[in-house]
């Protein structure tokens, strides 16, 4: 019942923050802020409406028609009190993020919601720019997603392919048509347990962490609802509030015994265990500052930060890999040359497998990869910035106060014409030497085309684990299996909102091995 009057209830409460923001108008015809950059007014009752669709649908149309009227810098308003200011250019995005980096390096403030989940902003994603946030992101790249690290889980890696590719064998004999999203979900999550809690888990517990973190990932968004007026959004969704909080109470009742576990084999294996076999190991050995000095994590905010790396990692890595998927059936032509590069490299080499050490050989692969990101980026924005100062910053002659949420259309980004040439089109060939991309300003992109193992921690701490599992991933299922839209089901490329951008239907697919 709660969810059938979920929309009529978010209106009638949005709208009557509007008419009480309404009452609230001074006298006076100045704006009060005018040094924000252009949008729709605050009192506007389509401003508090925008809250409905950051946490129910697919707010791009809106940030579409915006951006015609307003230019590539503009303010929203989710809330009355709450301005957002959205950036739609890339060249805008580069002096924000690259020359004025220092400047827009924090966060803002988290809501209740997004808070019973961070430990109040104790994580690397949602941390203020400051000591603890150094700390915790020196010891997720410099430790965790170092090079060593991510080629101690070949092994890993290999078992959930070998898993992947029998599921969808068994699965085309038994039904005739692979519908490859669960599959996909379960081998990405395999891999990133492993790196998470080490070796030796049961197929059980990842089963669990699966599925405990997917139903988190396709909450999380409804749940920012909870944040406005909470005394209010409590009341009016009593069952997501619950929902919520039955979540947080789950991670800590599968997380905490593995984490233990993890503790109490450090302490039995003495000098002959390594000093950090998994992301847990690190956070265990970390010292955090704190009050002048320095503590060990607790385990709530182990939680937490098992909680981010087993979130954004593994669903962003199996959304992308299933929209690459859907564009190589529906490009057969795509897909018959990324197999004979395959081919051609593995052919070379033994086992007959696509390993680790042939994806610098694959070229075309990088570029399917890299286009499939274009054209279907999982996030469709940036994780928000914010202003360090406590006085602000300034942006291209608008003032951005403190606290105030900055966001990036990455997916409008991608989509630009002015920049990519048939913006519509899957066209791999644009990120190879010869390709549009090389006539236009493409700075940041061209350093990841065929960016060595190691140099994506210089970029993005998660760039270079998440390109490693594409590329491993997309090749072996290539090469594995032909690919075949079923007949009279062409490619469904709609949308739904979880999040990450997802298929709306999740893929059908005919495959064929093609040994």
């Amino acid at each position: 019942m709660e969810d059938c009057l979920y929309y009529a209830l978010s209106i009638t409460f949005c709208l009557a923050l509007s008419f009480l923001f309404s009452s609230l108008r001074p006298s006076t015809r100045k704006p009060i802020m005018p040094s924000l950059p252009p949008g729709p007014t605050i009192l506007s009752p389509l401003g508090p409406l925008l809250l409905l669709a950051w946490t129910s649908f697919n707010i791009e149309p809106i940030i579409r028609a915006a951006q015609y009227w307003y230019g590539p810098v503009f303010t929203l308003y989710l809330l009355p009190s709450s301005p957002v200011i959205f950036i739609t250019d890339r060249a805008v995005a580069r002096r924000v993020l690259v020359q004025s980096g220092a400047s827009f390096a924090d966060r803002p403030p988290t809501n209740l919601a997004t808070a019973i989940f961070n430990g109040n902003q104790r994580t690397i994603t949602t941390g203020g720019y400051g000591p603890l946030w150094r700390v915790l992101r020196r010891n997720l790249t410099g430790r965790a997603l170092h090079p060593s690290s991510l080629r101690r889980y070949a092994a890993a890696r290999a078992d959930a392919v070998s898993g992947l590719t029998a599921g969808i064998a068994r699965q085309s004999r038994s039904e005739g048509v692979v519908v490859v999203q669960e599959l996909l979900h379960h081998a990405i999550f395999h891999v990133f347990t492993r790196m998470c809690f080490g070796e030796g888990l049961g197929d059980g517990v990842v089963a669990s962490v699966t599925s405990l973190q997917r139903e988190f990932l396709s909450s999380v968004v409804g749940f920012q609802v909870l944040g406005a007026c909470p005394p209010v959004t409590r009341l009016l969704f009593r069952r997501r509030w619950k929902q919520m909080l039955s979540l947080r109470r789950r991670q800590e009742e599968l997380f905490i015994p593995l984490i233990r576990a993890r503790r109490a084999l450090r302490g039995a294996g003495g000098e002959n265990l390594a000093a950090a076999d998994c992301y847990v190991d690190t956070l265990l050995d970390l010292r955090i500052p704190e009050d002048g000095g320095g503590r060990n994590l607790t385990e709530g905010e182990m939680v937490n930060l098992c909680s981010e790396f087993l979130s954004g990692g593994p669903d962003s890595t199996a959304t992308a890999m299933q929209w690459t998927m859907a564009n190589l059936v529906a490009r057969p032509e795509v897909q018959a040359k990324l197999r004979a590069e395959i081919n051609g490299v593995v052919a070379s080499s033994k086992g007959g497998r696509v390993d680790d050490m042939h994806l610098p050989e694959m070229p075309y692969l990088r570029a399917v990869v890299l286009e499939g990101l274009r054209r279907h980026p999982p996030g469709r924005f940036m994780l928000p910035h914010a202003a360090a100062e406590e006085g602000g910053a300034t942006l291209d002659g608008f003032s951005v106060p403190r606290h105030t949420l900055l966001n990036f259309t990455l997916g409008g980004m991608a989509m630009d014409g002015a920049v990519w040439r048939d913006p519509e089109r899957f066209r791999p060939e644009r990120f190879l030497p010869g390709g549009e991309g090389e006539d236009v300003d493409l700075t940041g992109v061209k350093e990841i085309k065929m960016m060595p193992f190691g140099a994506g921690r210089r970029i993005c701490p998660g760039i270079e684990v998440s390109l490693l599992h594409l590329e491993y991933f997309v090749a072996n299922l290539v090469g594995a299996f032909e690919w075949r839209e079923v007949p009279g089901e062409p490619v469904d490329f709609g949308e739904r909102l979880e999040l990450t951008m997802v298929m709306r239907r999740p893929l059908r697919a005919i495959v064929v091995p093609c040994h």
